[in-house]
């Protein structure tokens, strides 16, 4: 238990810092917030044309309003959560790499739930805008990271301990 608290610590603070510095903003997390931006356009879309995309922002082209998805909207601070927790926990490798990509998927999916969720509540109401973005979405994706996480645990191959690792009591 010792042990992963301390690599999940690590690989925590390290891949944070990580993010927060000059290149990797330029690199990795603008070009991925663009991205993410475009995508939730793409789907307005389907449903609504007056949607456009410029960087990261998403816009009405009638009323003007827009939201911006800013470092903490894009989803990657619960994705470097899950990453920690999944590479942290002892377990194969295949199984990391299937939970983390399957956790990932999962993640941005809501994620983008929440952009034009919150960009409909913005048009509609600035107030429940407010409460939505502050409170509940920014809960509810660091809860599923958390979901995630226990779900992949479950669906680890149950290890049985050797005859070593079990302590056989004196006759």
């Amino acid at each position: 238990m010792l042990r992963f608290f301390v690599i999940f610590s690590v690989l925590l603070i390290g891949l944070f810092t990580l993010e927060i510095l000059q290149p990797a903003e330029k690199y990795v997390i603008l070009p991925f917030t663009s991205m993410i931006a475009d995508i939730s356009v793409w789907i307005v879309q389907v449903f609504d044309d007056n949607v456009i995309a410029t960087g990261n922002v998403l816009r009405d082209k009638v009323s003007g309003f827009g939201v911006r998805i800013e470092r903490g909207c894009n989803g990657l601070e619960a994705v470097i959560i899950l990453f920690s927790a999944i590479f942290a926990f002892p377990a194969p490798f295949k199984n990391k790499l299937i939970g983390f990509v399957a956790g990932f998927f999962a993640i941005q999916i809501l994620n983008l739930v929440r952009i034009i969720s919150l960009y409909y509540l913005g048009q509609w109401n600035y107030t429940a805008f407010e409460w939505f973005h502050l409170y509940l979405w920014q809960a509810l994706i660091i809860l599923d990271a958390l979901v995630v996480w226990l779900i992949w645990l479950r669906t680890l191959p149950v290890s049985h301990p050797s005859p070593d690792d079990l302590e056989q009591e004196p006759a």
